[in-house]
């Protein structure tokens, strides 16, 4: 060879070899750069995901030496928690700079406006920022300490004032105009109602309701007032927000009475709920005012609320119980809106707890006194605690107490439900509303939805993948595969439209139908086969090998016609005329109109190209020279390829499954747009469901970001995303030992 030969002969190799190298390189690179999108995916979730993670903090922000020694019978915060303010039992109201350079500076002194003396004082529900006096001529007068901000000279000014509701009218709860020793009370949504114990130990309820005067157009009040007979002393007063419940806790003995008629009101439940060997120190309603929550002495705090009985309707009933610090001084505050409740002792400690969850959130010491009044701020973000003159203030952090690993994935007994179950329910109109974020019923929906598509998709899309790559005629597959193939591309947001707008419909006016579709077409099918066989030889060469597929275009076309034809008969005879009906009052089941039947097929439909692709391939692939030494053997097609070509393609079927099932699991569009979207958890094909793809796509653009809804969707990614990574995961460790077993053959 001559050395210029040598030379280009040098050169060609060094091209090759950096070709070489460079796609090394850059197949290894985008290989490394797939598994770091990945991990950055995985990592973010986790990052988004770890605040609800978080256990509460209370850290101390400051205290204020008040200046002067009164007896504060009711403290509070505004919003921006800057300003605190103390009730004082003689009428007066002092504000307070909690925050800021002027920290600890008696802002204003009000004094409140009252007609009597005062003898006593209560607190409403702490979302109405109520407070009143009780005076010594049977009335009450309502306060509101209120906070009016201005920005004189672009600076931000907030002056305290004292708000009166009803016009500044004190309600004559005693007709007998006897002191009020002790009352309760509630004034919302026009609704004003108070119970009392008088001075000579009776126990009356009074509710208001304004009239206005058509000639006049002053507002009168009609007064309904009713005595409640009630055994022993009268320990404490409770009302509901919505003058619908009185609660009236005498020892250990806790009566309830039914006040939504004031001219008839009803005692309907006495509870003996004191804990055993322990007596009740307190009571007081949960935010939404459906639970009610009691103090032991043993330090035991228990919720209770209506569930239904079989005997005796609604009734209250023990639901939970938290352990706190055993102690005869036990007082339970609640939040405005969420169920977490504090606790506070005789001996200066705190303790954050969330009902629904049933978790300890914190417990510390917060004071070496004792606590003699405490408030939560309207954000729950901070707390006031009152101890020997000194007003603390907290910081609270306690960002997302309703998510645990319990709620997440237990049953959980919420207010109104008759026992404990899995829920999932985000948001309602309701403000009383708790937010419900069981996990369980979506993943559930995940499973249910791609389980129906598989079902569907597999037999089809297998049979079908095995018949085109090994019975075939290749001049026919060359227009099949790419056909299948091709529907693929259709967008699955057109599927879910067919779906839910036609598909669906169809099924529910001609169920019968699809079940005899379902049930004929595979006996017409192994029929025609049969009687294929049984035509004279002359006939059946007329079809050329790999062609024989064409002749059941007609049989399943007529199939499908029949069953739609007589799809009215067999309601008739087999449903009695309405097959709705009968799956209900006949077998008990429900049927929705988007179920898990049209997702099924809907989402099969869509899966099917996936794995026959796939699976064609596998069985497409398998060396000719196996095949035709079996055959050569003796063996039949049949026996060839069960015994030959499917374990040899058996890695390749199995990841088309795989990747189905994946593609399955993670579908959004088809699920949203074809099912009744409702996370229950029922394995019939009748109803429908909700899946973790689905739920992400409705709830994520209307989650409040950072909140604990929000972070539980990104959870719920993250599951999913836990999900694909093990089906693929042991999908390929399985066709890796597929591919093992049988390689050498």
């Amino acid at each position: 060879m001559s050395t210029s030969a040598q030379q280009k002969s040098f050169k060609t190799d060094k091209r090759r070899l950096f070709k070489d190298r460079f796609a090394q390189y850059s197949i290894t690179a985008g290989g490394v750069m797939v598994l770091v999108a990945l991990l950055l995916i995985f990592f973010y979730l986790l990052y988004v995901v770890e605040p609800i993670l978080e256990s509460a903090k209370v850290e101390k922000r400051t205290d204020v030496s008040l200046s002067s020694e009164k007896n504060y019978v009711g403290i509070g915060v505004e919003e921006q928690t800057e300003i605190a303010y103390l009730l004082e039992d003689s009428g007066s109201v002092d504000f307070y700079h909690i925050k800021g350079d002027n920290s600890g500076q008696l802002m204003k002194s009000l004094d409140v406006e009252l007609d009597g003396n005062i003898t006593t004082f209560a607190k409403s529900a702490p979302f109405l920022g109520l407070y009143a006096y009780g005076l010594d001529n049977g009335a009450i007068k309502l306060v509101k300490p209120s906070f009016l901000v201005t920005f004189p000279g672009n600076e931000r000014l907030i002056t305290p004032r004292i708000g009166y509701p009803l016009d500044g009218e004190q309600l004559l709860v005693d007709e007998q105009e006897q002191a009020i020793a002790k009352f309760a009370f509630s004034y919302y949504e026009d609704k004003s109602a108070a119970v009392a114990l008088t001075e000579d130990k009776r126990v009356v309820f009074a509710a208001f309701t304004p009239e206005e005067n058509m000639f006049t157009g002053e507002v009168e009040w009609l007064i309904e007032r009713t005595e409640l007979d009630i055994d022993g002393r009268v320990n404490e007063l409770l009302i509901s927000p919505d003058t619908s419940r009185v609660f009236v806790r005498s020892a250990n003995k806790i009566y309830i009475f039914d006040t939504r008629d004031p001219a008839e009101v009803e005692q309907f439940q006495v509870l003996a709920a004191n804990e055993e060997n322990a007596n009740l120190v307190s009571a007081t309603l949960l935010a939404g005012a459906n639970s009610l929550m009691l103090a032991n002495d043993n330090g035991e705090v228990s919720q209770w609320f209506e569930v239904n009985t079989e005997d005796n309707g609604r009734q209250f009933a023990k639901i939970r119980a938290f352990e706190t610090e055993k102690t005869n001084k036990l007082d339970i505050y609640t939040e405005y809106y969420r169920r977490t409740f504090f606790t506070t002792t005789s001996s200066g400690d705190l303790g954050v707890y969330y009902t629904t969850s049933e978790a300890e959130l914190w417990r510390g010491k917060i004071s070496e006194q004792a606590i003699d009044n405490f408030a939560v701020s309207p954000r729950a973000n901070a707390v006031l605690s009152l101890s020997n003159n000194t007003l603390s203030i907290f910081e609270v952090h306690n960002e997302h107490p309703e998510v645990t690993w319990s709620a997440l994935w237990n049953e959980v007994w919420y207010e109104g439900y008759p026992e404990p179950a899995y829920i999932w329910q985000s948001t309602s109109a309701s403000d009383d509303f708790e937010s419900k974020f069981s996990l369980v019923p979506i993943s559930f929906g995940t499973i249910k939805a791609a389980m129906y598509a598989m079902l569907f998709a597999v037999p089809i899309a297998i049979s079908a993948a095995i018949y085109t790559a090994y019975f075939m005629s290749s001049e026919l597959r060359r227009v099949v595969k790419p056909t299948v193939e091709i529907m693929e591309a259709l967008p699955t947001v057109i599927l879910g439209f067919l779906a839910g707008l036609w598909l669906a419909p169809l099924i529910e006016t001609h169920l019968p139908a699809v079940i005899a579709l379902v049930t004929l077409l595979p006996l017409a099918v192994i029929a025609t086969a049969f009687g294929w066989t049984k035509l004279p030889a002359s006939i059946r060469h007329l079809i050329p090998d790999g062609w024989h597929s064409i002749l059941l275009i007609p049989v399943v076309l007529f199939i499908g016609w029949l069953s739609f034809a007589i799809s009215g008969q067999i309601e008739l005879w087999v449903f009695d005329g309405n097959v709705r009906q009968y799956l209900t009052n006949e077998l008990g089941l429900t049927f929705d109109q988007r179920n898990s039947l049209v997702v099924g097929i809907a989402m099969g439909f869509a899966v099917i190209p996936t794995i026959f692709s796939i699976a064609e391939d596998a069985v497409f692939s398998v060396p000719k020279h196996l095949s035709n030494g079996s055959l050569a053997l003796g063996a039949t097609q049949w026996q060839t390829l069960v015994y030959v070509v499917l374990l040899t393609a058996s890695p390749g079927i199995f990841s088309a499954v795989m990747m189905g099932l994946g593609r399955a699991v993670g579908e959004t569009m088809i699920v949203l747009m074809a099912t009744g979207n409702t996370p229950i958890m029922d394995w019939s094909i009748f109803q429908g469901m909700r899946t973790l793809a689905a739920n992400i796509a409705v709830e994520m653009p209307e989650s409040e970001v950072g909140s604990s809804h929000y972070r539980i969707l990104f959870l719920a990614a993250f599951v999913l995303f836990i999900f694909t990574f093990v089906f693929n995961t042991l999908a390929e460790f399985v066709r890796q030992r597929l591919r093992e077993k049988y390689s050498s053959m």
